[in-house]
Formats: C-alpha cells, sequence, structure tokens
C-alpha cells in the first residue's frame, strides 16, 4: 500500500496554504515562512517536495491530508 502523501512542488503546497489564509513573512536561504497569525510554517523553496516533508509541513499548518488533497 503508498503513501497517501505526494511529491509536490512548493508552489503547489503555497497555493493551498494561502487558500487556509498564510501569507509569505520572510525567506532565509531556500527556506521560506509563511503565517496565518496563529501557525506558522517553513516551506523549502527546492525542486519538489518529499512526502514526509509535507507532512510535517501540514502538521505545522494544522491541516488534514484529506482537506488539503481536495483543495489542491
Amino acid at each position: 500500500m503508498g503513501s497517501k502523501y505526494l511529491v509536490l512542488s512548493p508552489n503547489e503546497i503555497i497555493k493551498v496554504l494561502k487558500k487556509y489564509g498564510f501569507h509569505f513573512v520572510s525567506q532565509k536561504g531556500s527556506h521560506k515562512k509563511y503565517s496565518n497569525g496563529r501557525k506558522t510554517v517553513i516551506i523549502p523553496d527546492h525542486y519538489e517536495i518529499a512526502k514526509g516533508t509535507l507532512k510535517s509541513i501540514l502538521a505545522m499548518a494544522d491541516i488534514p491530508l484529506d482537506e488539503f488533497l481536495k483543495m489542491l
């Protein structure tokens, strides 16, 4: 059985985070910081985001995977 988490580009993840009210705060190197006022999420600006990293990002943002996939 495969993982439900997908390998996505940072831009695809950021697009969904913006729908949840996250906005760009700052960048240090290749890592961008987004916040919605309550939660802060760090997104690595690499070619693609690994499944485990996506899982961690969603945990930081407090967004369930099924809701994230619907917004994708």
